[in-house]
C-alpha cells in the first residue's frame, strides 16, 4: 500500500496508520514545501506546471435528497432504473462503459450499490446512495484546459443527470 484518500479529505500514506488522519497528509505537504523551496520553487508553481502539461482535472460531488418515508423507496427505484435502462450518454458524451458494483464477478470487488459511467471523453459519472442519509450522491470527474473549462464540463454532466432523479 502506497497512498489512499477519500472525498471527505481523509488520507493514508504507507502502512503506518490504519485509519485516515490529517497528520500524515500534513507531513507530506510539509515535505513537498521544503523540497520545492530547496530548488527555488513552490507547491503552487509545480501544480501550475502540472496543469499546463496535463490539463485540469476536477472531481466534484452533488447530493440529491429524498426526504420522508418514501425517500428510500424513491432512491431504490432510481438506482434500479439506472441499471435496467442505463443512459446512453450524458450531455452529448457517449457512455462507453458501465461498471455495476453490485456484480462482484465483473468488478472483482465486494458488492456495493455503485454505478460508474465512463464517457468517451474520459469523464466519469459515479452514482451511489448515501449509506447514512436519504440522498443519492453523484461524483463527477472532468478534464479541461483550465479550471473554468473543467467546471463547465461538470455542470453539463450534472444538468444531464439531474432529470434522472425526478
Amino acid at each position: 500500500f502506497i497512498f489512499g484518500f477519500e472525498e471527505s479529505y481523509g488520507y493514508l500514506a504507507g502502512p503506518y496508520v490504519r485509519d485516515k488522519d490529517a497528520v500524515i497528509g500534513s507531513m507530506l505537504i510539509c515535505e513537498m514545501a521544503a523540497y520545492y523551496r530547496s530548488i527555488g520553487s513552490s507547491i503552487k508553481q509545480r501544480l501550475e506546471e502540472i496543469y499546463q502539461e496535463y490539463g485540469r482535472y476536477l472531481n466534484k460531488v452533488d447530493s440529491f435528497e429524498f426526504p420522508g418515508l418514501s425517500g428510500m423507496d424513491k432512491m431504490a427505484g432510481i438506482m434500479n432504473a439506472l441499471r435496467t435502462n442505463p443512459p446512453k450518454d450524458f450531455a452529448g458524451k457517449k457512455v462507453v462503459k458501465i461498471a455495476d458494483y453490485t456484480k462482484p464477478e465483473e468488478t472483482g470487488l465486494p458488492a456495493a450499490n455503485v454505478l460508474i459511467y465512463s464517457l468517451d471523453d474520459g469523464s466519469t459519472v459515479v452514482v451511489r446512495p448515501s449509506g447514512t442519509e436519504p440522498k443519492i450522491k453523484a461524483y463527477y470527474t472532468t478534464l479541461g484546459k483550465n479550471l473554468e473549462e473543467a467546471e463547465a464540463e461538470k455542470e453539463k454532466l450534472a444538468a444531464a443527470l439531474e432529470p434522472l432523479f425526478k
